[in-house]
């Protein structure tokens, strides 16, 4: 007895972020129909990395710009149309935000507070992609806060050493 393999379509995605007023923010966009909310992602086109992928679906379906993390977030699957995807995942810090993109007719965007956009999301397993990605960016986030106070720190301690300030 045969059984039928599943090819799973290999696709990347994007979850785009910021922080703003000491806050991590995600940009959802809306599917083609605007029925659900989810993050930019697509089929990786040949010759082309799945983080170089990922930004360019960020860029034609979100109008956003910013350096993809090449470490690999995580991957989810997902059926559509009977067809099995499965969409390898990476974090974006958004250096540019567009007003003209290629798709900007067709979805709406939204910035918005991470415990928001996970509760918009309906697939359970970008959910966790999203609160992976909001733990990872958190953490770095905090590491950068520390060391921009060491660093402080440490040019106060040299200034209160060499006599340019009086403590």
């Amino acid at each position: 007895m045969s059984r039928k393999v599943s090819k799973a379509f290999k696709q990347s995605g994007v979850i785009p972020y910021r922080v703003n007023n000491g806050r991590i923010e995600i940009l959802l966009i809306t599917t083609r129909d605007r029925q659900h909310w989810v993050i930019p992602k697509g089929g990786i086109p040949n010759g082309m990395s799945p983080p170089d992928s990922a930004a360019k679906e960020a860029w034609e379906e979100a109008g956003v710009i910013g350096q993809v993390d090449v470490k690999k977030l995580g991957s989810y699957k997902y059926r559509k149309r009977g067809k099995i995807y499965q969409v390898q995942m990476y974090l974006m810090p958004v250096e540019m935000v567009c007003e003209e993109y290629p798709e900007v007719g067709k979805r709406q965007r939204q910035w918005l507070e991470v415990t928001k956009a996970i509760s918009l999301v309906q697939k359970p397993s970008l959910k966790r992609m999203i609160l992976k990605g909001f733990f990872q960016t958190k953490l770095r986030v905090c590491a950068l806060s520390l060391l921009k106070i060491n660093l402080r720190l440490s040019l106060l301690t040299l200034c209160k050493n060499c006599g340019l300030i009086g403590l």
